[in-house]
């Protein structure tokens, strides 16, 4: 990739040549490198397949930096997408794709032509498991909607990549962890996803990876689930005429998203506390801290038995109770193990053992972790990866980045099968 001071060089001096152009975005291709685009966003506001169009000043820059934040975001959880950079306050740099001609839809709430195609759902309605549908980009005929045997029988090859039942499999569980992980992350702002729709490509290594942009005109946001209150572009949608007041509404309805947007890549928050009934354990702590970190979970190592230092164990677990920040106590502890149950008799934190022996012994010590006295409440996991992972899990809920992180992981679980499989069928 070309330096980014290069890039920002290229697009000031307008050094560049438009390669595509749409509603609200330009494409440009990069000089010296084959395999990145700059997208550039404009300043135009269009709908109803651009029946209604108009030009507002400041727009492009803030649909710009509301879709900057959501890569950022979707990237700090391990999302494979093809953003690359921000460069300018319109611009960014992308992986080159070939793009698939779908639109994925995924919903929440029943609101706007899903009440027209299903008449009878009532307004409001909430899908518990999300709504997913899939639309072909064809605006001559209003992107009309299409099954999963109309993608099939379509026979799409992008980028040299045929688009079968594996890659709509990927595709659907990919459009529905996006949701769910910006779902969370406008709670943060008590502001409701009602529905969203995304677009993927193909990259030049064949990885099918989200692309094109996620900025207001992708979704719908009611704050405090109002829908008067709505943020995105439903707001434009729905005017009766357009006014330069009304449109003024709208621009601070779109500085307001690009605001909130921009807070959600935040530090870790979510803490572990892993203690170790001896030193000689560090090195199989330090594999937990490596996953606890993967996960966004901030790792603590400390040292201490409960049955040489019983009053010490509790007052270090007591030095991190109280302050406010989520914590789950992992306790390592070889042989005999009473460091779990102690401290989950005495403490309210939830505790997870994580025995750190070999093959030799571990069939006969894992009793003292899993037969436990009774009102202690504590678990068991074997595998550094396994005590982080479920460490993770307990504190989700309470995380909007641990959370996202951990569907993320399960993402590409999920996609290591369907490849996996793939390559057997081949």
């Amino acid at each position: 990739m070309p330096p980014i001071e290069e890039l920002k060089s290229q697009a000031a001096d307008g050094n560049l040549t438009r390669i595509a152009e749409g509603k609200t975005k330009e494409i440009y291709g990069i000089k010296g490198s084959d395999d990145l685009v700059l997208i550039r966003s404009k300043n135009q506001l269009t709908a109803f397949n651009a029946a209604r169009k108009d030009e507002l000043e400041g727009k492009g820059a803030i649909a710009c930096r509301t879709t900057t934040n959501v890569f950022q975001y979707l990237q700090a959880l391990g999302m494979e997408t093809h953003f690359v950079a921000g460069i300018s306050e319109t611009d960014f740099v992308a992986r080159r794709c070939e793009m698939i001609p779908i639109e994925w839809v995924v919903r929440r709430v029943a609101t706007g032509s899903f009440l027209k195609r299903n008449p009878g759902v009532p307004q409001g309605f909430r899908f518990n498991n999300l709504k997913l549908e899939t639309f072909f980009k064809d605006d001559e005929n209003d992107d009309p909607q299409y099954s999963d045997e109309q993608i099939l029988t379509s026979n799409f090859v992008v980028n040299g990549l045929k688009i079968g039942r594996e890659e709509i499999a990927v595709l659907k569980r990919q459009t529905s962890t996006i949701f769910l992980v910006l779902e969370k992350a406008w709670a943060l702002s008590d502001c409701q996803l009602i529905d969203m729709k995304v677009e993927f490509g193909v990259a030049a290594d064949g990885k099918l990876v989200l692309a094109d942009v996620i900025d207001n005109d992708a979704w719908r946001v009611w704050p405090g689930g109002d829908k008067r209150l709505q943020l995105d572009k439903q707001f434009y949608r729905d005017m009766t005429e357009v006014t330069s007041e009304a449109l003024q509404a709208l621009v601070k309805n779109y500085q307001k998203v690009a605001e909130l947007s921009g807070d959600w890549v935040r530090e870790k928050r979510c803490r572990a506390l892993v203690i170790m009934g001896s030193a000689a354990d560090r090195g199989f702590c330090e594999k937990i801290a490596e996953n606890l970190k993967k996960l966004a979970v901030t790792p603590v190592l400390r040292v201490c038995s409960a049955h040489k230092a019983t009053s010490e164990v509790l007052d270090l677990v007591g030095e991190y109770e109280g302050d406010g920040v989520p914590t789950v106590v992992i306790a390592v502890a070889g042989r005999s193990n009473g460091l779990g149950p102690v401290i989950a008799g005495n403490s309210t934190l939830p505790v997870i053992n994580a025995p750190p022996g070999g093959p030799e012994w571990i069939g006969q010590d894992i009793w003292s972790s899993l037969h436990t006295p009774s009102g202690l409440g504590c678990t068991t996991a074997l595998g550094a990866d396994e005590a982080a992972l479920a460490a993770a899990k307990i504190l989700a809920p309470h995380d909007h980045m641990v959370y996202g992180t951990v569907l993320c992981t399960q993402l590409r679980n999920f996609c290591t099968i369907y490849k996996g499989d793939k390559q057997l069928l081949e």
